[in-house]
């Protein structure tokens, strides 16, 4: 198809703006390729032309959804692409949300999409039907996104029948359409069996998630005796933020000194935490890590007692891995002070 007309939807930060500190920017329109448009450009050859592009900031987008929305429709009524490309996303959550809405609105105005996301990017939680290419954790992988979502691209503009997600190289849609197989499902269903039983390969045709179970902690049996470690996925840290803990995907965790203090007051201690509003948790952080209540719990004898200090990461846009291993070297740090219990404490 010659011709084709693409639109780009792409963050502050792959614009060239700045990073968190200009995340807040309002959506700005450019005419023709900005950032790693011009590599997408450059891989559509004779085929096309980027056309238009949207820049917005992460922050913006995720706090001022609707006024998004709205710039992201009126861009796309406006520039009539024949496909819309958005970010890719990598692992960054806020950026990966905002592709997918743009993934969403772009289906809704009848305009063929594509988006790049990390496999644990939380965007692909909020438009389950978008056509995601699965990505690297962040920008090292830009080449080849880019060049699997030109060519998925390509497809989905031209209306070009596509095979499966496995064959077509986008993740799993959870769609299933209706056609006929060779042999029964009973058929195909003791197949799979009989290769399991064998240890032999075999591809299942209903994939299911597989969580890691977690068994409930124990009960503390006596707490007034015990000594409570406090964690939090709040982002409280002293005013500075000492350690720098970043505002979403943060690989870190960092613990600060609570002895003699009666509760984390907004002239020692700030929320450092994006993606919500934190204000009101910066001008009384004791809203995300209870020290007041927990001291008054002390005094009254229904505790034992707290260590000399608090762990705390940003959970935002955490990645699974640095999860897992943010929570054993947590736990270790807790288990050699001598906790009894560990209280976690969300946003």
């Amino acid at each position: 198809m010659t011709g084709l007309r693409v639109a780009h939807y792409i963050n502050q930060f792959f614009a060239g703006l700045g990073g968190e500190q200009s995340a807040n920017r309002p959506p700005e329109r450019r005419d023709g390729p900005v950032g790693p448009g011009r590599a997408l450009q450059g891989l559509l050859k004779e085929d096309g032309r980027l056309v238009s592009t949207l820049v917005c900031g992460d922050s913006f987008f995720a706090e001022s959804l609707e006024a998004g929305r709205d710039a992201v429709r009126a861009w796309l009524e406006d520039v009539r692409p024949d496909l819309v490309v958005a970010g890719p996303a990598f692992a960054a959550g806020r950026y990966g949300v905002a592709c997918a809405e743009v993934c969403r609105i772009a289906a809704d105005l009848g305009r063929a999409a594509v988006t790049g996301l990390h496999r644990e990017n939380p965007g692909l939680l909020v438009y389950r039907k978008a056509y995601v290419v699965p990505t690297a954790d962040s920008a090292v992988g830009m080449a080849p996104a880019l060049q699997a979502m030109v060519a998925l691209g390509r497809k989905l503009a031209t209306g070009a029948a596509l095979g499966p997600a496995e064959a077509e190289g986008y993740l799993p849609r959870g769609v299933r359409r209706p056609g006929l197989r060779a042999r029964s499902g009973a058929e195909r269903a003791v197949e799979m069996l009989t290769a399991k039983l064998q240890g032999r390969p075999f591809t299942t045709e209903l994939p299911v998630d597989a969580y890691e179970a977690v068994p409930p902690a124990p009960a503390v049996r006596n707490l007034h005796e015990a000594r409570i470690g406090v964690v939090t996925t709040g982002a409280i840290v002293p005013v500075g933020n000492p350690d720098h803990l970043k505002r979403c995907s943060e690989t870190r965790w960092a613990r600060y000194e609570i002895r003699g203090v009666e509760a984390v007051t907004g002239e020692r201690f700030e929320c450092v935490h994006g993606g919500f509003y934190n204000a009101m948790a910066s001008q009384n952080p004791n809203l995300v890590l209870p020290l007041d209540v927990l001291r008054d719990l002390q005094r009254e004898g229904a505790i034992g007692g707290l260590i000399d200090f608090y762990c705390t990461t940003t959970g935002n846009d955490q990645r699974l891995v640095d999860c897992k291993r943010n929570g054993r070297e947590i736990a270790a740090a807790l288990r050699a002070a001598g906790v009894n219990a560990a209280l976690l404490v969300a946003t």
